[in-house]
């Protein structure tokens, strides 16, 4: 794999209740999700273009969400306190305080969904 190649190509973050999971992310991060059905199991995928990572919400019988196992961090849009701030209200519970990182890459924090999975969120700017 080349420096310039993404290492994450897609992600799907599963759901128990997959109605409440879709709505909780479309209200949480302000955006709308596509719905269709793979395999037999209905997706709810994330917009994007490429070269970007896309991903989905998923219902699955072999996925079960989880607060300890990867973390995925979300882009927040404008700010992490804005996504955060969307996400209290949709139902989500943050974790911990926003986090300053060096160097200029931004600002990190994170949060449990509606569904019992942690994330992270990901913003330039804040404030």
């Amino acid at each position: 794999m080349s420096a310039s190649s993404k290492v994450v190509a897609w992600f799907e973050i599963p759901s128990v209740d997959f109605e409440r999971a879709v709505r909780f992310y479309e209200a949480g991060l302000d955006v709308k999700l596509t719905r269709e059905e793979i395999g037999g199991q209905p997706i709810a995928i994330f917009g994007y273009e490429e070269p970007a990572t896309g991903g989905a919400i998923i219902h699955s019988p072999s996925m079960t969400p989880s607060d300890d196992g990867v973390l995925v961090y979300l882009n927040a849009r404008p700010t992490v306190d804005a996504a955060l701030a969307r996400i209290e209200k949709a139902g989500g519970k943050t974790d911990g305080p926003v986090i300053k990182l060096p160097q200029d890459i931004g600002y990190i924090a994170f949060f449990t969904d509606t569904e019992g999975n942690r994330l992270g969120l990901h913003s330039l700017t804040n404030g």
